[in-house]
């Protein structure tokens, strides 16, 4: 079954799953973030088909999130690069490892932690912030328009 574009789609997260949504994208892009650059690095890494890795990574370069660009070494191969918009998704990913650290581990369980590296300290937890710095909650947001916003209604959905 081919699997439908969300490219027009009015959501922006609908939008963002037709460019990342798979799990190998995300894997690619966690392992771009960490210093791999190469395609044999990738699939070392991932221990994912070659045609299966090499189509993802067309993908991710069609999309702007990674570009070619010549081998860092000088050789004559070429590595894959983050573009500004895939340096972008690093939020994305430290929010899903956190998820995931939360959820999926049981306390202790999880042996590799992300680590700031000027201060060697863990990553403090991710929050939604008001434009004042209130952290909020689910039910203190909601979807709007942007006519709404600008006439300043506050109806919750």
């Amino acid at each position: 079954m081919k699997r439908r574009s969300l490219q027009d789609n009015d959501c922006p997260i609908a939008r963002s799953l037709d460019t990342i949504g798979d799990w190998w994208s995300l894997l690619i892009v966690r392992d771009a973030l960490i210093g791999k650059r190469r395609f044999s690095d990738f699939q070392k890494s991932l221990g994912l088909a070659k045609n299966i890795l090499a189509a993802r990574l067309r993908k991710l370069v069609a999309d702007g999130v990674l570009e070619l660009a010549p081998a860092s070494d000088g050789s004559a191969y070429q590595e894959y690069v983050l573009t500004d918009k895939g340096r972008d998704l690093m939020i994305v990913l430290v929010a899903l490892r956190q998820w995931g650290e939360h959820h999926l581990f049981p306390p202790g369980e999880c042996d590799n932690i992300l680590v700031d590296i000027d201060r060697g300290e863990k990553v403090a937890p991710l929050r939604v912030l008001a434009k004042d710095g209130r952290a909020l909650t689910p039910s203190d947001v909601r979807v709007s328009t942007r006519s709404d916003a600008s006439r300043g209604r506050r109806t919750r959905s």
